[in-house]
């Protein structure tokens, strides 16, 4: 090679990082901690508000199904008391049918 080469690039050195002094990285490593917390707690802040949810859509659900429940009751108190009057009826049927038969029976 020739000294008739002519420059044609510089190479510039990447500037060094200066390390980071002891306090500077644990205020870095706290400043990320924290936002790790805030972002923890954020998450809590939405679970609990879910669980509040379904807690109120169950509560109305329960509420929903004791009223059902009492309805239901109610049924089936009235339908006893026509089961009893058909049984009243039925009893004072098969008395006169009873005497019926008797009387043809004399």
């Amino acid at each position: 090679m020739t000294d008739q080469t002519a420059e044609t690039a510089r190479i510039i050195p990447f500037p060094s990082r200066r390390p980071a002094s002891n306090a500077e990285e644990g205020q870095e490593r706290l400043r990320r901690a924290f936002a790790g917390l805030e972002h923890a707690i954020a998450g809590q802040r939405a679970a609990i508000a879910a669980w509040r949810g379904s807690l109120a859509t169950l509560g109305s659900a329960v509420a929903g199904l004791g009223e059902n429940l009492q309805r239901y009751r109610g049924n089936l108190d009235a339908l006893g008391g026509r089961v009893a009057a058909l049984q009243a009826q039925a009893v004072r049927l098969e008395a006169t049918a009873e005497a019926a038969l008797a009387r043809r029976a004399d």
